[in-house]
């Protein structure tokens, strides 16, 4: 959501923003409604003063006997009375107008981004690892020996059809293993409060995030109206909502992992192998919430936490900033982290961490009083910490040996009961 009063006061510069996205010119549209919301609203206060005024006036004309004046003012109130209502809905009219076509509209892409078409044109900001000499062609994770009895992709088709799968026994286990490392990680060395918060969801949380209105097909929505979570984004964020906090609460910094259940929409032929995109899945997700001169520091907080899983667990992993044609629509900034997958011969998206600016926050009526006491709207962040699934996929891939096994991270071994592999016949040993 955009504050209208920026608009009114630098139309040209909302518009330049906007078209660093490709978008057309959109402020004049917007101000035509504004102007015509505002006049709406004008006319109704000035018809109201001139109904008050004319009721007046009857009791008067009543005293002293003028039936004449009497009859006329109180037609004249009726009319005005009517005028009112009729100006009040049309400005309600014009309101929802306004508010349709600012929710409609992505956020205003952060000065420092690199302008682009797509991902070919994001800015690496570093690297960090070495990919792995393997002495023999790496496997793609499914292809795994150690892996492959574990990842059922026919019997989860048979249970709900393509994009799913059952983990069972040591991939099971493995990816349990993953999640509360990442959570004790983000909770004990972070500072992160974890939290356990519903997968379903009322609709006007998915607009508190800016999935609806535009996104909905990439989501799942229940027949009584509920929402399927894409991410702990949306709840997590939402824990603000309508809230007026004081500044001594923020920063506000969340952990949580989830089921996550995403449609994708316009995917159709990608990633169809594997488990690398799916309907239904796992996540950590971080969520901060925070005063708006702390948002771009607390970026880098989180972009380096999102990092730290991946450089415990030893896996190479690229870094990049993402160009405008790329940044999602509810974003300023977005920092993607690549993690180095062997058997595909090369990096792939395991963390996005954003700063939306105040953009959710306006949509949530999310707010806090700073040090004068007035009352602000707060900037939301989020970011993976990371995607289990794609973890997983990472370990298997770089951990692979020739014999079909599978060496797992050390960060791990206290979580899998001291075990240090996965045999080539499926086994933790």
């Amino acid at each position: 959501m955009h504050d209208i009063r920026a608009i009114r006061e630098t139309p040209g510069a909302f518009d330049a923003a906007l078209s660093r996205r490709g978008l057309a010119p959109v402020s004049s549209e917007i101000l035509a409604i504004d102007e015509a919301r505002r006049a709406k609203i004008q006319a109704a206060e000035t018809a109201q003063a001139e109904a008050n005024r004319a009721a007046k006036e009857i009791g008067a004309a009543k005293a002293r006997g003028d039936d004449a004046a009497f009859e006329r003012l109180r037609a004249e109130v009726a009319d005005k009375k009517a005028a009112i209502a009729r100006l009040n809905d049309e400005a309600k009219a014009e309101d929802a107008r306004l508010t349709e076509l600012l929710l409609g509209l992505p956020n205003l892409p952060d000065d420092s981004i690199p302008d682009g078409d797509d991902e070919d044109d994001n800015v690496e900001l570093r690297r960090t690892g070495s990919p792995r000499n393997f002495s023999f062609t790496p496997k793609e994770h499914y292809e795994i020996p150690a892996a492959r009895g574990g990842l059922d992709f026919e019997t989860a088709a048979t249970l709900s059809g393509s994009r799913f799968v059952v983990l069972k026994g040591a991939m099971a286990r493995l990816h349990r293993a993953l999640a509360q490392f990442m959570l004790d990680v983000h909770t004990e060395e972070h500072g992160l409060t974890e939290m356990i918060t519903p997968v379903l969801v009322r609709e006007e949380m998915m607009y508190g995030t800016g999935q609806l209105p535009k996104f909905g097909e990439d989501s799942y929505q229940t027949t009584n109206g509920w929402w399927l979570i894409p991410t702990s984004e949306v709840t997590l964020t939402n824990v603000v909502h309508g809230k007026l906090l004081e500044a001594e609460a923020l920063p506000i910094r969340m952990a949580s992992h989830t089921q996550c259940f995403r449609s994708e929409a316009g995917s159709a032929g990608r990633d169809t192998s594997g488990m690398l995109r799916q309907h239904q899945f796992e996540k950590v997700e971080m969520v901060s919430i925070t005063r708006p001169e702390d948002s771009a520091a607390e970026h880098e907080r989180m972009t380096r936490q999102a990092e730290a899983i991946l450089d415990k667990l030893g896996l190479p992993y690229r870094t990049v900033v993402l160009c405008t044609g790329d940044l999602g629509a509810g974003m300023r900034k977005t920092h993607d982290i690549e993690v180095w997958l062997p058997g595909q011969d090369r990096y792939r998206e395991i963390s996005s961490v954003s700063v939306a600016g105040d953009y959710q926050a306006r949509r949530m009526n999310a707010r806090y009083r700073d040090e004068d006491g007035k009352p602000r709207f707060v900037h939301t962040l989020n970011g993976s910490g990371l995607a289990v699934g794609r973890t997983l996929i990472a370990v298997l891939e770089n951990g692979q040996q020739d014999d079909g096994s599978v060496e797992l991270p050390e960060a791990l071994y206290r979580y899998l009961g001291g075990r240090t592999r996965v045999t080539a016949d499926g086994v933790l040993a």
